[in-house]
């Protein structure tokens, strides 16, 4: 199944454009397979997956560091291949992996970041950025004497040393405190604010649900589904309703078998599944049967899918 469809107001300018994107390595293993996918300018595309699934493939194929089998990748509209010059000065890239210039201070490994892509000296950016991510203080410190937060932090600093418009995050979160994450995630929604496009994979699901536009699930090099975030919720996202009794029960009579309800280990409670987006929920009906059997209850709730249950079912059908 794959599906790509938006319903937030953002742009409908593409900035990245993957078409039929094969990768086979050399001892082969297929990484991806047929790989089709548009993110568009100024939103946030999170791509999650299990570990495996081809996602840290997919990136840095995209940003120049792996060669691609088959297919095309664009970056706003220029060939990552015959033009790869001007896409790597377009993309910025946060990797998973901790590569920092150990010897060196912050200041001079983000300054000299922005110098590889060309970009004149631009001091009052540059201090600003380090301001924002907290690290304003420790200019002058050798990378290598940072703790491992810090140094995720200078990795992101150098990422958009050269004003990128279009930022790659990896696993941003693996590994890094709470003050961090918060920090990273605040500068995320500014660099959306003003036009750049983010593209970030996370084991951290929660995070996606919070902050993506859109959502696409990769599974053993297949992207399975790729949905705008509140419609893929409302779409696969199942609903229940849950009922405590005034009593408990030993069974449930027959006459409610239709509804599949879920009894717990107390008979205390049901839990009905239902399908939000149907016609009919069938609650009215199971309320009117409840009572014709004779079975009250003192209270319900209702409860949605995260997006972590959603994605967890979607790679469970396609294991």
């Amino acid at each position: 199944m794959q599906t790509d469809s938006r319903s937030r107001a953002v742009s409908t300018d593409r900035v990245i454009e993957v078409r039929g994107l094969d990768k086979t390595y050399a001892g082969g293993f297929q990484a991806l397979k047929g790989i089709d996918l548009t993110v568009y300018r100024g939103e946030i595309f999170a791509l999650l997956g299990p570990n495996g699934a081809g996602k840290t493939t997919l990136i840095s194929i995209v940003c120049g560091i792996v060669n691609p089998g088959r297919g095309s990748v664009t970056v706003d509209g220029h060939d990552i291949i015959r033009e790869w010059r001007r896409t790597r000065s377009i993309i910025g890239l946060v990797p998973q992996e901790l590569t920092t210039d150990a010897f060196e201070s912050v200041w001079n490994t983000v300054r000299f970041s922005r110098g590889l892509f060309g970009k004149p000296p631009d001091d009052a950016y540059l201090e600003q950025l380090l301001k924002d991510l907290s690290l304003w203080d420790k200019r002058n410190n050798k990378v290598m004497t940072l703790s491992g937060g810090m140094k995720r932090r200078v990795m992101i600093a150098k990422a958009l040393s050269h004003q990128p418009s279009v930022l790659f995050l990896d696993e941003p979160s693996a590994g890094v405190d709470v003050e961090l994450r918060r920090d990273m995630w605040a500068m995320v929604r500014r660099l959306r604010s003003s036009g750049v496009t983010v593209l970030l994979t996370t084991h951290y699901i929660e995070e996606a649900e919070d902050m993506a536009d859109r959502v696409g699930v990769i599974n053993k090099g297949e992207l399975i589904v790729v949905e705008e975030k509140t419609a893929l919720m409302q779409k696969l996202g199942k609903k229940q309703l849950r009922l405590q009794l005034h009593e408990p029960v030993g069974a449930l009579p027959e006459t409610l078998s239709a509804y599949r309800l879920e009894l717990n280990s107390q008979g205390d409670e049901l839990t009905y599944t239902y399908d939000s987006q149907g016609d009919r929920t069938g609650i009215t009906g199971l309320l009117r049967d409840l009572a014709a059997a004779g079975i009250a209850f003192k209270d319900l709730s209702t409860r949605q899918d995260s997006l972590e249950q959603i994605f967890v079912d979607l790679v469970r059908q396609g294991a």
